[in-house]
């Protein structure tokens, strides 16, 4: 739950990316946040994800007031309890696709064992196990995707956070995420995406539009 958040940026001009945005996300929805660029659409997410804190309000996860927390402890629920999914990927190039998913356990410090037995399964869930050895740069923006969405759910989240994670992709290749995402939900994962793209949209139990920091819709 979020109550009056505000995040001010004190740059030279002082730049408001939010103004009061109060809302609910239950366990086990599936949201979208829209809005024009520059509406407070990312801030909003980085905010949910612990990547950034704000400068008014309260910010309830799983009941805990988060928001003032130290970085060791906010980096800790992260890798813990939240997965990340971006327009751009951010996969590590020099490793191999069933290396970029295995991330988040070797920093968990999970046996080898246990960790490729994992990677296994999650590559199986997103159609790339014939790829785990492939880098990258070898893989279309559709299937690094895919592998992106794999390393985020790693480690079974409860909350997923995806900005614009169809930007990069045609149609076709985006209904492929999409099914991913319905099947994460179907599968009880809370999951919040920002998007522009009103078919994305329109898999959500329901969204939130943002416009200048605020919520109008």
């Amino acid at each position: 739950m979020l109550e009056d958040i505000a995040r001010v940026y004190p740059r030279e001009h002082e730049v408001q990316a939010l103004d009061g945005v109060s809302l609910v996300i239950g366990r086990g929805e599936l949201v979208a946040l829209t809005g024009p660029s520059g509406s407070g659409k990312s801030t909003l997410l980085h905010i949910l994800g612990l990547l950034d804190t704000p400068t008014r309000g309260t910010y309830r996860l799983a009941a805990e007031e988060v928001s003032r927390l130290d970085d060791a402890v906010r980096a800790r629920i992260r890798n813990g309890h939240i997965g990340f999914v971006f327009q751009a990927f951010h996969l590590v190039p020099h490793l191999t696709i069933a290396q970029n998913v295995e991330l988040p356990l070797v920093y968990r410090g999970l046996p080898a064992e246990a960790r490729h037995a994992r990677v296994d399964a999650a590559l199986e869930r997103v159609g790339l196990r014939d790829r785990r050895d492939h880098l990258p740069a070898e893989l279309s923006g559709g299937e690094q995707q895919r592998a992106a969405i794999a390393r985020a759910t790693i480690h079974d989240p409860e909350l997923l956070l995806a900005d614009e994670p169809t930007g990069n992709l045609d149609d076709v290749t985006a209904d492929v995420v999409l099914d991913l995402f319905r099947e994460l939900h179907r599968g009880g994962t809370t999951i919040v995406v920002v998007t522009h793209n009103s078919r994305v949209a329109a898999v959500a139990d329901r969204g939130y539009e943002l416009s200048r920091g605020r919520i109008v819709g």
